[in-house]
């Protein structure tokens, strides 16, 4: 509910969609000039009608205008007034669009996103491509919707669009000064309640916009600043990875004793078992491993039960400013700024207890297990002298990015118009994370993997030690960080020439420069154990929680370890002790950071693009066709910290021509059938071209380390896209609409492991080894991705009374994939298995029940995705190593009261059900969530009061 209807909220239903439709040109220059028949005939609306729209009604009707008017497949969001876009963030924003699946809502906010189950949407600031410090892409959720007027999610690209981002392209859209008629000042305040940390939080955000005519034309100026502050706890319980044991009777003949861990090799050459089964183990009874010449019978069990109590805090402030001058009726100069912030910091009180030890199993091992019936798997046990251990981890993150940008646009008389923008970016980031592990000494424990619901149940013989800090020794000390930065110049041109007559009513051609540089550095000066008892170290350093998963879990409720606040504000002191341990570590926080990488990147493209119309029996048949010509010079400079730092040089040149083409037939004033074809590219990651090895020793006694590398080899990914859309306008502000699509991708970019000697390595001590498991990259798989998106927004006009105002939205996205998922055997073969896309769910939907009327404005909003398979595990250890999310869903609910002409009170809730987030194991037919249940996570339940203003 709108507090002060503004201009494009007080106009009839087409001057909103217009509005909208303007600001998408100044974007994309993709639409024709809107004829009568666009304009006037809609519908049962007659062309000469006026009608006001305002409040949760005007956000979704502008959205689907929006959509109407647009030659290329948008899905938008619409603030229904200054402030008002209906959530608190972008992402979170997005959520209700057709097509879009977001995920991973831990810390009381959504952090991912995928259009049509593709994970790298391009994101722009008013048109400009923006990224986060070294990066490629932008973090959504840094952009404060208080901050939005209008966000566009483009399914399809034309040629003048960027050519980058596989997923689609999301464009966000902030206020200017000429969006305003005069002055207006605009604000909002808001309370927001974590239930899971029992906190109150601050969001507040201010406009102030104003323009004047003056002797040299018409001048306005715009500030429009946010802040927010949140506090979180994040509960999590996780059962360990499903390894092999033997049985209570192993054969006489072999080393192993009752109920002992199968490690998978002493010798890499010479395995027991694999780890990173794609199907894992056989899970039949009296399944057997070959051990030494012996078939020896075997148990499936977790090796650990994981409980993580994280406790963060994050601060956003966000700022945009805009300088207009539009010196006569035929140009318009602006200026803009924007500011995107985060300060961040995480405390995880982290409870590790192994669960496979076999020495301490009583005098009838066969009695302390239970099986899951028809299966070789264990459910519960019950053991003796298990070892563990709790880290105090401490993370902290800062990211500054600011964009600035000069913006000219020139009419060509009243046929044509040419568009240049300049803009520079600047965006840095720096975290650093400290952390002590302390150890305790063997205690019994009794866990079921399972208990109920896919969560895990363990308690202790003695549970008073769990809280006890001189039971508890201190151990290993980590510490380290890294920084990034990015920078970026950027030039723009554009024009376009319009046509009366004639097949061509419009030419456009453009240019676009782009410099990029990016930086990466890390520092690490971590050391081993430091021993004494945690109690020596002081009352300071203890931290004790409390109330985790209670009532909702028969797990410990509270432990004790390292207090990580604690830590990070005494580090200095703290590399001090642990001096005796690692001479090396610097005793202050200016530490040195070693560079990994630099990196230049230019990109040219230059784009030419053509409308046209033709009558078809009687109805306008919109073309439009293009190209687009992008050349990729990057230069690359890596730093290898296991080699004295040798500098490694690398050069790549990439050119592409990418065509497009789009059909848009009016079938008749209310049916609109669209046809796109186009092709698009996903740049490499800049980490991911790095290609100097980092490498981690043999922490879980595999006979092997693991390591990371980048591919400098790597290429563009390409894909070509098809997309076909029917849309019925059947009443004034309502809409049904079906749209089928297929992606066809070469070269994506996907992990590739192979087992590498590597002698006279930087590991030492208990995990030292010369072997390792290196994970890198590479351009090596191919795939497909279809499905059908079905969207429906109604507000019928015949209701009665009170009930009038009444109105729903709501989509449904059905989805299927098939990607190529390169492996290696255990001779070090090359061999290819077939996955599904990850994140992909293969069907979701939202549904949004909307009431507008008088001063009452409200939404009850339901999303639902299909569980889906979320990543491959690591292959160190999972076994199977498909990642599997359950169904995620959540029921979110927001109200807005009129209390007078300019001011409103608004109430918020998200996640009423308290849905939860909870992952299991599974490839192919073996896994499931009972058997093979991971972790379970807690969802915040979060409620928000505020006011917001408006006046002019």
């Amino acid at each position: 509910m709108a507090l002060k209807p503004i201009a494009f909220c007080t106009a009839s239903v087409f001057a909103l969609g217009l509005a909208g439709i303007a600001h998408a040109q100044d974007a994309t220059g993709s639409d024709l000039p809107t004829t009568d028949t666009q304009a006037g005939d809609t519908g049962d609306q007659a062309s000469d009608d006026v009608i006001v729209v305002t409040g949760v009604k005007a956000s979704i009707v502008g959205a689907l205008d929006v959509r109407r008017e647009s030659t290329q497949i948008v899905d938008s969001v619409v603030a229904e007034d200054v402030g008002k876009l209906p959530d608190n963030n972008v992402v979170e924003a997005l959520q209700r669009v057709t097509g879009i699946q977001v995920t991973d809502r831990a810390g009381g906010e959504i952090t991912a996103i995928t259009i049509r189950g593709l994970s790298d949407p391009v994101t722009t600031w008013n048109g400009r491509n923006i990224f986060t410090a070294g990066g490629t892409s932008f973090a959504l959720q840094d952009i404060s919707a208080n901050l939005v007027r209008q966000i566009d999610v483009y399914k399809t690209r034309s040629a003048d669009q960027l050519e980058f981002g596989l997923a689609g392209q999301i464009d966000v859209k902030t206020r200017r000064p000429f969006d305003f008629d005069g002055f207006m000042v605009s604000g909002l305040a808001r309370g927001v309640y974590s239930e899971l940390a029992d906190e109150f939080n601050p969001n507040a955000a201010l406009l102030v916009s104003d323009t004047w005519d003056t002797g040299i034309g018409q001048i306005g100026v715009l500030v429009n600043g946010s802040y927010n502050k949140y506090k979180y706890r994040n509960m999590n319980v996780q059962a360990g990875a499903m390894v092999p044991f033997a049985t209570e009777n192993p054969p006489e003949d072999t080393f192993l004793g009752p109920l002992e861990r199968i490690f998978p090799q002493t010798d890499p050459a010479n395995p027991y078992w694999t780890p990173g089964l794609n199907a894992g183990l056989p899970t039949a009874p009296g399944s057997t491993l070959t051990i030494d010449g012996v078939e020896v019978p075997y148990y499936l069990a977790r090796d650990a039960v994981i409980s993580s109590d994280l406790y963060g805090e994050r601060e956003r402030p966000s700022i945009n400013a805009a300088l207009q001058w539009a010196p006569n009726s035929s140009s318009v100069y602006t200026a803009e700024f924007f500011y995107s912030g985060f300060r961040g910091n995480t405390f995880n009180s982290l409870f590790f207890s192994f669960a496979d030890w076999w020495g301490s199993l009583g005098p009838n091992p066969g009695e302390t297990f239970e099986l899951y019936e028809g299966t070789n798997i264990i459910k519960s046990r019950r053991m003796g002298d298990v070892a563990g251990f709790n880290s105090g981890d401490y993370a902290t993150s800062k990211t500054d990015s600011y964009v600035y940008a000069l913006n000219g646009t020139w009419d060509l008389g009243n046929r044509g118009q040419i568009t240049a923008d300049l803009a520079y970016q600047d965006s840095t980031n720096e975290t650093s994370f400290i952390a002590m592990r302390t150890n305790r000494g063997p205690l019994d424990i009794d866990v079921d993997f399972n208990a109920g619901g896919g969560i895990p149940s363990y308690s202790f013989g003695n549970s008073e030690m769990l809280t006890d800090p001189t039971m508890w020794t201190v151990g290993d000390f980590f510490d380290n960080g890294t920084k990034n930065a990015g920078s970026a110049w950027t030039f723009m041109l554009d024009g376009f020439y319009e046509f009366d007559e004639g097949l061509i009513r419009r030419v456009k051609a453009g240019f676009r420069y782009d410099n990029r540089d990016s930086s990466n550095f890390v520092r690490d000066q971590s050391a081993g154990a430091l021993g004494g008892t945690l109690a020596e170290l002081g009352d300071e350093y203890v931290f004790t929680n409390s109330g985790f998963f209670d009532g909702k879990a028969d797990v410990p409720t509270s432990w004790v370890l390292a207090d990580g606040p604690t830590l990070y504000r005494n580090r200095d002191a703290l590399r001090s002790l642990y001096q005796t341990v690692n001479p090396n570590l610097v005793l202050s926080d200016d530490i040195v950071f070693d560079r990994v990488f630099d990196i230049n990147e230019v990109t040219l493209s230059a784009y030419l693009l053509a409308d046209g119309e033709v009558d078809l029996f009687g109805r306008p048949l919109r073309v439009q066709g293009g190209a687009r010509l992008v050349a990729i010079d990057t230069n690359y400079n890596y730093f290898d910290r296991l080699n004295d730092f040798a500098e490694t040089k690398v050069s790549t040149n990439q050119m592409k021509v990418l065509p497009s083409f789009t059909l848009r037939y009016e079938i008749t004033p209310d049916l609109r059938l669209r046809f796109n074809y186009g092709e698009t590219l996903r740049r490499p990651a800049f980490g991911d071209l790095n290609p100097n090895v980092s490498l981690v020793g043999d922490l879980s006694r595999l006979g092997f380390g693991t390591g990371s590398a980048g591919n400098p080899d790597l290429t563009a990914t390409r894909s070509k896209n098809f997309d076909l859309a029917l849309e019925w306008y059947f009443e004034r502000n309502s809409a049904i609409y079906i749209t089928g699509f297929r992606r066809e991708i070469d070269g994506l970019v996907v992990p590739l492991t192979q087992l590498e000697y590597i002698p006279d390595n930087p590991i030492e001590g208990e995990t030292a080894t010369d072997y390792f498991q290196i994970t890198r990259p590479s351009n090596a798989s191919d795939g497909w991705l279809q499905g059908v998106e079905i969207g429906l927004t109604y507000f019928p006009t015949y209701l009665p009374g009170v009930l009038d105002g009444l109105g729903f939205q709501g989509s449904a996205t059905i989805l299927d994939s098939e990607q190529t998922i390169p492996d290696t055997d255990t001779d070090g073969n090359l061999i290819e298995t077939r996955s599904q896309f990850f994140a992909v769910s293969k069907f979701s939907y939202n549904a949004t029940l909307a009431y507008d009327r008088g001063p009452v404005g409200a939404r009850l909003s339901y999303v639902w995705r299909k569980g889906f398979l979320n990543n491959n595990e690591e292959r160190a250890f999972a076994n199977p190593i498909g990642f599997w999310r359950q169904p995620e869903n959540s029921l979110d609910f927001q109200l807005t009261l009129d209390v007078a002409d300019n001011i409103g009170v608004t109430f918020d809730a998200v996640n009423l059900t308290k849905s939860k987030q909870q992952n299991y194991y599974k490839y192919a037919d073996v896994g499931n969530p009972e058997q093979f249940n991971s972790s379970t996570l807690l969802i915040d339940r979060t409620f928000a009061l505020g006011v917001r203003f408006t006046f002019d």
